[in-house]
């Protein structure tokens, strides 16, 4: 209803404005601008495009005071676009100072998915009232940190058996690499191809035990290939981390050393609390905790604020192991076709939904062969992520070997009456347990449009650009396996397995965003961005609990320090005042205009305002404030040598422009190494110090300098009141 009116009011005000600009010659610039902006603003509401329209509507002022006969165009325009910097900021603001005041809207639980988007769809578009339609369409928010305010506090523990296994699985495909060279299957400078790997498991046997991720067994099927790896030149690579025994004969036993354990255990826990803070840093200036637990191996994250969907968004982002893996599908072994083609199937398969299907499976050199997969449908009601996890049990019961893994895949499904793909189930992939390409081998990820359609209006993908290492090591891959699958499997999940056309030099890849709408795409694409850049979790992470927790300080210390800031800065505003008289007056008036820059930039960036990044803005309106007490001692001191007051006003704020610049830039320097190398608070601190150098600046310089110009130029005062 609100973007009804709107475009309604902005077509009519267009409608006068090009009238007023056609019979006023003298100003039709300005005038024009201002028809333009409202025919644009006209046009968002009648689209609902919310932020262009706000933009082009806060500019119909600032045109329509440069249209004004005030001293000269120039002066106008700055005025007009102070009036556009204040209206925009207030409506930044708006949503916070509601939220502070009433609270943010609650999600009632009694409502639907499909009932709380069309609420949100309604509020978005108006049609719950002006208060609403603000808060709905803009996002960001100044909320009040852990130390004021409080906020949501989870504690995620690390499963630091799977970093152990990691570390395992690693000396077990470097120990199925040396066998091959070693007795002779593959060069010494080649790695293994899956036929390579089939000859090797005909002489020797390595195995991974289930109940330890620490071992590995070896056992050969002849005295000669047993002799050619028990001798010191073959295990001295695996000597220093693992412990060797010698069974009888033709059994080797690989073990890591329990101090390379403990040392896998710690470092997985570090590494985790680095990568979540890399991660959360990467959202913004959020302010959050990251601390340990009470056990070794847990990690509790602090989010301010009473927003629960920002804080889902944040647990979504931490928890994602970003695990990305290159791996060879192994269509030549027909792992389920036995099952599929099995007379008497297993009654479990019907009670689970899972069915097996066929799919013409690309062999290499040309071939193709039909290949089972299992796929699990949906149950209706239940989560895509229950069902994977039935799945998953389900392919624990199978025997396959260690040197294989089941992986699984979303299956979609288009919905003529959604006109959309909709999630309905899993389906299984049989890879290669050795990753032949891994996340650490990727240089750049960057989240871009979709270009494969040919219009470039299709989705999201995250396009990859590999080292130097993963760069070689994908064309060598691609190279010997050409016609075959190669899956792209992100946290266990598939995300595509394209078929291998020719070697693929140039180290690049992209990894696509399935079939949901562009929007959900688009968010997808740049949190996979965000994850792959901020590096994967040296482990998974799996949430233990949560709670609401309240202020980090205690009432009266807040109260203290807030009090202790306001009192502070009223001071400084009073001495302005009591010194210089109406130029302080002037002064006063820019730092708060000041102020209200700077709050509403802390908003658009979604900080969180805490105790320290309070004493930030206080101490930045003192900052601003000693621009203009050199602004305004310059001027007295022209005033004194006999200068008229138009004169003097120029004169001064040329002189004391280099000095304001100097203070300026030594604050900005400070903040700028404060803003790199802290955090949390500290981090809060910077943003807001630098915030308020660069708003200082503009509104201590510029601002004052319109006011000192109105004075000197349009009214013409004989006399300064400078004290």
């Amino acid at each position: 209803m609100i973007y009804v009116y709107l475009k309604y009011g902005l077509a009519a005000l267009a409608v006068v404005l090009a009238f007023a600009a056609y019979a006023v010659k003298t100003k039709r610039g300005p005038l024009v601008w201002a028809t333009l902006s409202a025919a644009v603003g006209a046009g968002c509401a009648h689209y609902e495009v919310f932020w262009l329209g706000a933009v082009a509507t806060l500019m119909i002022p600032w045109a329509l005071v440069t249209a004004g006969d005030w001293i000269d165009s120039a002066w106008r325009a700055k005025v007009g676009f102070c009036v556009f910097l204040l209206l925009g900021a207030g409506l930044c603001l708006y949503p916070t100072y509601m939220d502070e005041r009433f609270g943010r809207p609650e999600v009632d639980p009694n409502l639907s998915q499909e009932q709380q988007a069309e609420l949100e769809a309604n509020a978005k578009s108006g049609k719950l009232g002006v208060g609403r339609f603000v808060r709905a369409n803009i996002p960001f928010r100044l909320v009040r940190g852990l130390d004021l305010k409080g906020g949501f506090r989870v504690e995620y523990a690390v499963d630091v058996q799977e970093a152990i296994k990691d570390k395992r699985d690693r000396y077990f495909d470097d120990l199925r690499t040396q066998l091959a060279r070693t007795l002779g299957i593959t060069s010494e400078d080649s790695l293994p191809t899956l036929e390579q790997l089939a000859k090797l498991a005909e002489r020797v046997k390595v195995t991974k035990p289930r109940d330890d991720v620490t071992r590995i067994n070896v056992e050969f099927v002849s005295e000669e290939d047993a002799a050619k790896a028990n001798n010191e030149a073959f295990l001295a690579r695996f000597m220093q981390e693992m412990n060797i025994t010698r069974g009888q004969g033709k059994v080797l036993g690989f073990q890591i050393k329990g101090e390379v354990v403990d040392r896998v255990r710690t470092d997985a826990v570090g590494q985790a609390k680095e990568k979540i803070h890399r991660r959360i840093d990467s959202l913004g200036v959020k302010e959050v905790s990251i601390a340990p637990g009470g056990s070794g191996e847990d990690i509790v994250v602090e989010v301010p604020g009473d927003d629960r969907r920002a804080f889902e968004e944040i647990k979504s982002i931490i928890s994602q192991t970003a695990r990305l893996e290159f791996k060879m599908l192994d269509d030549t072994a027909g792992f389920f076709d036995e099952m599929a083609n099995s007379p008497t199937p297993d009654p479990k398969l019907a009670e689970e939904g899972i069915t097996f299907r066929l799919e013409d499976a690309p062999l290499g050199a040309g071939k193709t062969e039909p290949r089972a997969y299992a796929l699990l449908a949906k149950k209706e009601g239940e989560k895509m992520v229950d069902a994977k996890k039935r799945l998953e049990a389900w392919t624990r019961s199978l025997q396959v070997p260690d040197t294989h893994q089941i992986v699984f895949g979303k299956v979609t499904e288009f919905i003529p009456e959604k006109n959309e793909f909709e999630e309905v189930g899993w389906r299984t992939y049989y890879v290669q347990s050795n990753a032949d390409v891994v996340g650490d081998m990727i240089r750049v990820a960057q989240a871009a449009r979709d270009q494969s359609d040919g219009g470039g209006l299709g989705g999201w993908q995250v396009s990859l650009e590999f080292t130097p290492i993963g760069a070689d090591r994908f064309e060598k891959v691609t190279g010997a396996n050409i016609n075959k699958r190669f899956a792209i499997i992100l946290d266990d999940v598939v995300e595509s397995a394209p078929v291998i056309q020719g070697k693929i030099a140039g180290g690049s890849a992209r990894i696509t965003m399935g079939r949901n709408n562009p929007e959900q795409q688009y968010q997808d694409a740049k949190r996979l961005e965000l994850v792959i850049k901020s590096g994967a979790l040296p482990a998974p992470i799996f949430h233990k609990n949560e709670q609401v927790v309240g202020p980090q300080l205690g009432a009266d210390a807040i109260e203290q320090g807030v009090r202790g800031a306001v009192v502070g800065s009223v001071l400084v505003l009073v001495f302005m005042v009591v010194i210089y008289s109406r130029a302080g007056f002037i002064a006063n008036l820019a730092v708060i205009f000041n102020l209200v820059i700077q709050v509403a930039i802390l908003a658009m960036f979604g900080a969180s305002l805490t105790l320290p990044g309070i004493a930030g803005l206080s101490l930045t309106i003192g900052i601003a404030v000693d621009a203009n007490v050199l602004i305004n001692e310059r001027i007295r001191d022209e005033l004194r040598a006999g200068k008229s007051p138009r004169q003097a006003v120029d004169i001064g704020y040329d002189r004391a422009f280099s000095a304001i610049i100097d203070g300026h830039m030594t604050t900005l320097i400070s903040g700028l190494i404060l803003f790199q190398y802290g955090s949390g608070p500290i981090k809060g601190f910077a943003v807001a110090l630098i915030i308020g150098m660069v708003a200082s600046l503009f509104t201590g310089v510029i601002c004052t300098r319109l006011m000192f110009d109105y004075a000197v130029r349009w009214r013409k005062v004989k006399q300064l009141s400078l004290g």
